[in-house]
């Protein structure tokens, strides 16, 4: 919204900043991180008088998360407030992606809404069925990887980049879409399973955003794209303002969400965050630097995945307990010893996803 005081400018004055996405990506930064600030503590208040006993706890959960009985959830919703405020006040709203991913969130959020809700009040963790979830998750993500593909340039549509050989296109053809909600759908439920201790999905989730926002900015930039040699993709840069939001309303909650979490993101913060990652992901033709980059998330699905087949097949289980964070903690891992752990490989992993535009 603000990207309009550009027009007042004569190409010298203050108005002339608002033409920059960076200056912009800033201002999104410091303004979701003092909503997130200003309204954290207020709107805590307000779900726990709400929900009363807060988020049900699984029976068969380490033993340690009983004592974090009555905490409420759905703080996600601190996070999308401040992203969508900060975003609608700096992005430049003309910008398709930045609709597209805009609308996997918010659409990802309300799924994770009624999850969170139908969870609270019955005081039960089963929630909304797996399969009306999984359903309207397609459903979205197919709708993403359609408005991404009218929108990408003639010469990438429907195409899938490789991260390192960069002059490698594979045409995928009618199955771009299919692949685009694998990817926004598996981004999704991969954070959903990650969002398990008190802070530690939020920083690999901002981590991640920080990485795609920075390739969103490269990759919307013929002089950065020439340089390194990675694919042009008109427009995408307008992302890095939403990512920059995203960072800031992520710190507003973590101050919240910190050992001892005062509330839990939920399943409204989890699937948006993650399915906000795999559109930006689509939206750059980043998509396989995604699964480096949220390496730690792809982790966490796989241990679920690989559990539940080899208990099946065999009756018996490869970890302590799935996802592979559990895992840790029966092992005697304290949480903050997990958490900041896991942060560590995140960065790493954001490391060397980077680093595959460099690499030519």
């Amino acid at each position: 919204m603000l990207y309009w005081l550009a027009n007042l400018s004569d190409g010298g004055d203050f108005f002339n900043l608002f033409r920059y996405i960076t200056f912009r990506a800033g201002g999104a930064f410091f303004t979701a991180l003092i909503f997130g600030f200003l309204f954290g503590r207020p709107l805590i208040d307000i779900l726990r008088r709400k929900q009363g006993k807060g988020q049900p706890i699984r029976d068969d959960g380490p033993a340690t998360h009983f004592a974090k009985a009555g905490t409420p959830t759905m703080g996600g919703l601190l996070i999308l407030s401040a992203l969508l405020f900060s975003t609608l006040l700096w992005a430049r709203l003309s910008n398709g992606y930045v609709w597209i991913v805009l609308g996997v969130t918010y659409g990802y959020a309300a799924i994770g809404f009624a999850d969170d809700y139908a969870k609270v009040t019955k005081q039960n963790v089963k929630g909304v069925s797996g399969r009306t979830r999984m359903a309207l998750g397609l459903a979205l993500a197919a709708l993403a990887g359609i408005c991404a593909a009218l929108m990408h340039p003639p010469e990438l549509t429907n195409m899938l980049t490789l991260p390192v050989f960069k002059d490698v296109l594979i045409n995928l053809g009618i199955f771009f879409v299919p692949f685009s909600m694998f990817v926004i759908v598996g981004a999704a439920n991969a954070v959903n399973l990650t969002d398990g201790l008190d802070g530690l999905a939020i920083m690999p989730v901002m981590i991640a955003a920080g990485t795609l926002g920075a390739i969103a900015y490269v990759v919307g930039r013929a002089d950065f794209t020439q340089y390194l040699g990675v694919n042009f993709v008109p427009g995408t840069g307008e992302l890095f303002v939403f990512t920059a939001a995203l960072i800031g309303g992520g710190l507003g909650f973590l101050w919240y969400n910190a050992p001892p979490a005062a509330v839990f993101m939920g399943d409204t913060g989890s699937l948006a965050l993650g399915g906000a990652l795999g559109a930006i992901a689509v939206c750059t033709k980043h998509e396989l630097v995604l699964g480096v980059v949220g390496g730690l998330f792809v982790v966490e699905a796989l241990s679920v995945i690989i559990q539940v087949a080899y208990f099946k097949t065999t009756g018996k289980r490869v970890f302590l307990m799935a996802p592979i964070h559990h895992h840790f903690e029966k092992k005697g891992w304290a949480e903050p010893q997990i958490v900041i752990r896991f942060w560590i490989i995140s960065l790493i992993l954001a490391l060397i996803g980077l680093a595959t535009l460099k690499i030519r």
